[in-house]
């Protein structure tokens, strides 16, 4: 089975997220889930954003980089729900040990991390085709977009409704049948490694 690093979302390491990560345990994957907040969950995105704000995005991002396990022999596939999403892309295209990416309600540039996405690392962006924060022009969605154009390695998946994180299911945005049709096509991808 596959080895995933998880990352959470600016709300924190919540049920949710423990409980997505259980899921993908479930189905025989062993799953890493670092703790970029040291236990603090917040309540709304804004309380989190202000909280990753006053840490800075940058120390995040190194947190998340350092929290990776040094290496795995069968490589790993990097996932993150949102603001997880930066180190796990960070390092999908970076380090040599990648089997995959898995960007949930988020993706960044390619440029971000190198001049083109790394050969022979299959990679999933999922997120809401109205949802503010990922659909918003010139936003998440386009880069996504940009991905898949420039990678027969890449796919998008896109779903009716205007959530973020739909796939908590601690949050009020917890989409039920969204959440398990990508839950699905994660462990489709997972099983495809």
């Amino acid at each position: 089975m596959t080895e995933v690093v998880l990352y959470h979302h600016v709300q924190g390491l919540t049920d949710g997220v423990a409980a997505f990560a259980e899921e993908l345990r479930g189905a025989g994957h062993t799953v890493h889930t670092p703790d970029l907040f040291d236990g603090r969950t917040f309540a709304t995105i804004d309380e989190g954003m202000a909280h990753a704000h006053s840490i800075g995005f940058g120390v995040l991002l190194e947190r998340g980089v350092a929290a990776a396990p040094s290496s795995s022999s069968d490589g790993l596939v990097y996932a993150g729900l949102s603001m997880g999403a930066m180190p796990a892309q960070q390092l999908a295209q970076t380090r040599p040990d990648a089997r995959g990416a898995l960007l949930l309600h988020a993706c960044l540039p390619v440029s971000e991390f190198g001049e083109r996405w790394p050969e022979g690392v299959p990679v999933q962006v999922h997120g809401m085709d109205a949802d503010p924060f990922f659909a918003e022009e010139g936003g998440d969605l386009d880069f996504a977009r940009e991905l898949v154009a420039s990678t027969d390695q890449a796919e998008l998946f896109l779903y009716p409704g205007d959530q973020h994180v739909f796939t908590d299911s601690s949050l009020p945005a917890y989409d039920a049948d969204a959440a398990r049709l990508l839950t699905d096509r994660v462990l489709r991808f997972l099983d495809r490694l």
